[in-house]
């Protein structure tokens, strides 16, 4: 049968409808580069040890491990987990998932919005293994008395600041430790109190901006959110700090008659949070975020100048100006050097023109090996006459080494879009 070309149309126009021929960018919107090459990874590598003893612990007592996602949205929380790798394989292994098939036994979503609910069962509802459910974890453990007890408790992006009175908080931590059996991990997201993205909100008083009016604007670039301002959304989520957090978790310990570990508190987003690039909260606050995005775009070459953080200290906060100015240091100092390395590298000798600066005296070890591994890469792939060299390999690197001086430097108190704690319960 012979057809025009008029006739093949209707497929085209059917697969615009689906969304699937869109072309995306990781520039902007919730999944921007920043999110998944950033937040999610670091939050991958912080939670990668404690998911692989849970792991084994499941094995072997011959069962499968079951997951509750505490504010699942539409499944993030599963894609996150699901992405942790096992960091020891080697280069011929094939399978290195630590979250395999036959491994997981549940995994069931909770969350309050029915909108997300839907998209998430749109998404898995073929995979029998995950369930959604609609419900308020700040109200309790949205459990039944039936279900056996969950290995991991798992929250992210700042879920956990739904729980705008500590108490509910407690509550809900103290009923996860009772139903615990044997060992469980409990993972807590909460927004942190010192971000540099609010620093208006600062306080020594932690019984003052205990929760924040937080705007839903940076969905938008800077042009339809000054349009849409009067349209936004509005949150009201609770800021915590490290000392906050252990507050809760003793207390919560401390009802339960259970102990409540904390093996590891971290600082996600420090410098690359949402509102760093909207300035909402802090009217010196810059666009890292924006810039950061533009690393990591394929075909695209950054202004390194974007980078530089011109850190702007509050009055009374010398811990965390301390802090900052040193993390702001070190970042441009890495920035610095790779913008040096460009200018002085020779495409067609493939070798440096010149001598090149070493690192101050001061210069902390994570900071060192990014140095080292940037040199490697400019060498190593600044010759190549083609696929854009600079915009496709070495600016990604730049991004994963700002991301890995940034991850080591980091102090888990609160100082970045994020806090998060993650704990284990044992009897």
């Amino acid at each position: 049968m012979t057809t025009n070309a008029n006739d093949q149309m209707p497929a085209y126009s059917e697969a615009v409808k689906s969304g699937l021929y869109a072309k995306k960018s990781g520039l902007t919107g919730k999944y921007d580069n920043v999110r998944r090459l950033w937040e999610d990874e670091i939050t991958r590598e912080h939670l990668r040890p404690h998911l692989q003893k849970l792991i084994e612990n499941c094995r072997q007592s011959m069962r499968r491990i079951r997951i509750l996602d505490l504010g699942c949205g539409s499944a993030d929380g599963y894609e996150l987990l699901a992405g942790v790798r096992d960091r020891d394989a080697s280069l011929q292994a094939f399978e290195v998932d630590l979250l395999t098939p036959d491994i997981l036994g549940l995994y069931k979503g909770v969350d309050l919005n029915a909108d997300l609910l839907r998209q998430a069962a749109d998404l898995y509802d073929a995979n029998p293994k995950m369930v959604f459910e609609q419900a308020d974890f700040t109200q309790g453990l949205p459990v039944a008395p039936s279900e056996e007890p969950y290995d991991l408790y798992f929250s992210s992006f700042g879920t956990c600041s739904h729980h705008n009175e500590d108490e509910s908080m407690i509550r809900l931590l103290t009923e996860i430790a009772e139903r615990t059996k044997r060992y469980s991990i409990v993972h807590c997201d909460w927004l942190g109190r010192y971000s540099y993205e609010w620093q208006s909100l600062w306080t020594h008083d932690l019984s003052e901006h205990r929760n924040m009016d937080y705007v839903v604007s940076y969905i938008y670039d800077k042009t339809e959110r000054e349009a849409r301002r009067d349209e936004l959304q509005h949150l009201n989520l609770r800021l915590v700090c490290r000392q906050e957090a252990e507050n809760i978790v003793a207390e919560a310990s401390r009802r339960s008659g259970v102990g409540i570990r904390p093996l590891r508190y971290y600082d996600r987003s420090v410098f690359t949070g949402r509102h760093m690039d909207t300035g909402d909260y802090n009217r010196q606050a810059q666009p890292i975020r924006t810039a950061v995005n533009s690393l990591h775009e394929m075909n695209m070459r950054t202004d390194l100048s974007t980078l530089m953080v011109d850190y702007v200290p509050r009055s009374e906060f010398p811990f965390l100006n301390q802090y900052y100015e040193h993390l702001a240091a070190c970042w441009n100092f890495v920035v610095q050097h790779v913008a040096k390395l460009l200018e002085l590298f020779d495409e067609e000798s493939r070798e440096f023109s010149g001598p090149i600066p070493d690192p101050p005296v001061a210069c902390p070890e994570p900071v060192r090996k990014a140095l080292i591994r940037m040199k490697k890469v400019v060498e190593g792939t600044g010759w190549y006459g083609r696929g854009l060299p600079r915009e496709n390999i070495i600016e990604q690197q730049l991004g994963y080494a700002l991301r890995h001086v940034v991850t080591e430097l980091q102090q888990g108190q609160g100082c970045g879009h994020g806090l998060v704690g993650i704990f284990e319960i044992e009897k």
